[in-house]
């Protein structure tokens, strides 16, 4: 292919798209990303004459302006803008012919949307990464270098077979508006158990505000704190909106201490929050035109009764800004509850939105034989892999499964379930491989440190994890010294329960002894910047995560890269296949070098050459573990004891410094 259109001006965010996006990677953290209005992109190819799957441009509060070498179709939609072609004025939703030598100028969005897209015939030209061609900006991968476009880029017109061009008539054309109705399905995290029935009644009365810091990871909202009912995570954390790490959908309302963030299509897959609320399928396109300052109110709905998100046209109930509802579903986002076939766990189905289904099991703890009843049944799934079904998502005592709602309903995808689950064998029979894959840790890491500097000076300066992390965690653990923290990390042989905590094949781990199992709670708001593989704990688990970004976990130091920027080329220690290093029920350990050890381990890493991973075949038994705890039970429950009491003591602080009320943050 040769370059058929030059970036003239890059507009400040294009990037490439395409939809469906990336597919079936959400369990190691690779979000769909693709066009967050999947609507108004659709629409563009059909009106160009591709195919809606057809690589396209979304750009953000203002279009770019291309130079064609070569005559075109093209199409504009999304946000109203005005469109030119050397200056003529021509209209969006309708193919518009661009000849050899002519500028295509896409101006700013006004009032009114916040998203613009464009088609061409043949479809953008992107290499193809892990099935798609979307640009993940965060991930440096897809699109066009995996960055936004910038001036001077040489784009091409992909092999995309071309259909028949075509208006896109009213009545197909998306209303856009400055106050938002989302039509919300009630799940997975409700009251009364996580929010107070006041609460749920603030979430769906509130016009809450799109704040201005909102992006295609989420849009952050405005709105009413909520009063919680209950007093903290547990074992998760001290805020009342931790829990156990689960699967997210996109289109969740995520409670992150007390902000609430609608998940886009570009945010992570695991986290330790909970959703009240989930966007249908159909209606996330909504996502992609909310414009700081904009209001929504969420409307809530049956799940059986929503649009299919398979429609572009009338049926997808777009083009009215208002949601009509004729009621909710009354069972507070439990689908249903029974016992495994022992009787001795309980089985949670949790809606998710109209199109997955959290299977959760066990009470609100850490304990990893609730894990092995995860993977006995993702195992159990995936042997049979319905048809319908899109992605397996395991959390720490949970399995999200997710499906296309137009395939494969929710009240059949629950009762295959249930069936499935009846049929697994005890946890206690679990053996599995493990891995013991040894990583350098630089412990305190600089890079740590300046992010925690850049918290006080950016976010908040008097957290109670502020100046340093390990002083924290040795508080909340009531340990003697900070160098009891730095023995009980290199002492712990972490075992990956998740991966994609924070992106990109991220674990999350917990140590095999509870001796070793510090707990700590996440940032509260969270960190705007965090550095690529910093080490951290939140709740009982460690993270590493696997790229910059945002983040809670308080830092323990850095090490080196988990997913392999270099793929397909090859990197020690990585699988050939795939770029992600850890799996799960790997065994981390972790060796100490120093900060500028790391540096030239981590420079090795992206060249593609070293030996900093040290990995060794082997095995987890949970009944072999289960017989560890039972030998050690006393020592172990004096430990825990301990710890505990340094945590009640904290909570103590918080509360006679007002952190509870005063510091939920918003």
């Amino acid at each position: 292919m040769t370059a058929a259109i030059t970036v003239v001006r890059p507009g400040p965010q294009t990037t490439v798209q395409d939809w469906p996006g990336r597919v079936g990677y959400w369990k190691v953290g690779v979000p769909p990303s693709g066009p967050m209005d999947d609507l108004s992109f659709r629409l563009a190819n059909l009106a160009a004459g591709n195919p809606e799957t057809a690589a396209g441009l979304e750009a953000t509060l203002a279009g770019p302006a291309l130079r064609f070498e070569e005559p075109a179709v093209v199409a504009v939609t999304g946000a109203p803008v005005r469109v030119t072609v050397d200056g003529r004025a021509v209209p969006q939703w309708m193919p518009i012919t661009v000849e050899a030598g002519q500028i295509l100028d896409i101006g700013p969005v006004g009032s009114i949307g916040m998203r613009v897209y464009l088609a061409v015939a043949g479809g953008i030209g992107a290499e193809d990464y892990l099935g798609s061609r979307s640009t993940f900006t965060m991930g440096h991968f897809g699109g066009h270098g995996g960055r936004a476009l910038a001036e001077g880029d040489a784009l091409t017109v992909g092999p995309t077979p071309t259909g028949r061009a075509r208006r896109i008539l009213g009545d197909e054309v998306p209303a856009l508006t400055n106050t938002w109705n989302l039509a919300v399905t009630i799940g997975p995290h409700t009251a009364p158990e996580f929010f107070t029935d006041e609460d749920m009644a603030d979430i769906l009365g509130t016009d809450y505000e799109v704040h201005f810091n909102s992006d295609r990871t989420g849009v952050r909202l405005i709105g009413p704190q909520p009063r919680w009912a209950r007093a903290d995570g547990g074992e998760a954390g001290l805020h009342p909106s931790n829990i156990h790490d689960n699967a997210y959908s996109v289109g969740a309302l995520d409670f992150t201490g007390d902000t609430p963030i609608l998940l886009g299509p570009d945010g992570p897959s695991l986290g330790g929050f909970v959703c009240p609320v989930t966007v249908v399928s159909a209606q996330r396109w909504k996502l992609g035109q909310l414009k700081p300052g904009d209001t929504v109110r969420f409307v809530a709905v049956r799940a059986d009764e929503t649009a299919s998100p398979a429609h572009v046209g009338t049926a997808r109930r777009a083009t009215m800004p208002d949601v009509l509802s004729a009621g909710r579903d009354e069972d507070n986002g439990i689908l249903a509850r029974s016992q495994t076939a022992d009787g001795a766990t309980t089985v949670t189905y949790r809606r998710s939105g109209d199109d997955n289904i959290l299977v959760e099991y066990g009470d609100m703890t850490l304990d990893l034989a609730l894990r092995a009843r995860v993977h006995a049944l993702a195992e159990r799934i995936e042997a049979d892999r319905p048809r319908g079904l899109a992605d397996l998502t395991p959390g720490i005592r949970s399995l999200q499964v997710k499906a296309d709602p137009d395939v494969w309903n929710q009240r059949a995808m629950l009762d295959w379930l249930r069936e499935c689950e009846s049929q697994l064998p005890p946890a206690q029979d679990l053996v599995v491989p493990s891995r013991t894959v040894e990583l350098p840790l630089s412990w305190d890491d600089p890079a740590t440190r300046e992010a925690i500097e850049r918290y006080m000076l950016g976010v908040r300066d008097d957290a109670p994890w502020c100046p340093w992390n390990i002083e924290f965690i040795r508080r909340m653990n009531g340990l003697d010294s900070v160098d009891n923290v730095y023995r009980t990390v290199f002492d712990a042989d972490y075992l990956v329960l998740g991966l994609g905590d924070v992106y990109l094949g991220a674990p999350v781990a917990v140590p095999l002894d509870p001796r070793h199992r510090l707990v700590t709670t996440k940032y509260n708001p969270a960190r705007t910047w965090t550095p690529e593989n910093a080490v951290g704990i939140g709740g009982a688990y460690l993270c590493i995560y696997g790229m910059e970004g945002p983040g809670g976990y308080q830092f323990v130091g850095r090490t080196t890269q988990v997913w392999n920027h270099r793929h397909p080329l090859p990197a020690p220690g990585f699988d050939p296949d795939h770029p992600w290093l850890l799996r799960f029920f790997d065994r981390i350990r972790w060796y100490p070098v120093d900060a500028d050890e790391l540096l030239d381990m981590r420079a090795d890493v992206a060249a593609g050459r070293g030996n900093s991973t040290r990995i060794t075949e082997g095995t987890f038994s949970l009944s072999e573990h289960q017989a560890f705890l039972d030998a050690n039970a006393a020592d172990i429950a004096a430990t825990r004891a301990s710890m505990e009491a340094a945590r009640d003591e904290e909570r103590r602080r918080w509360s006679e410094s007002g952190e509870f009320a005063a510091k939920a943050l918003a």
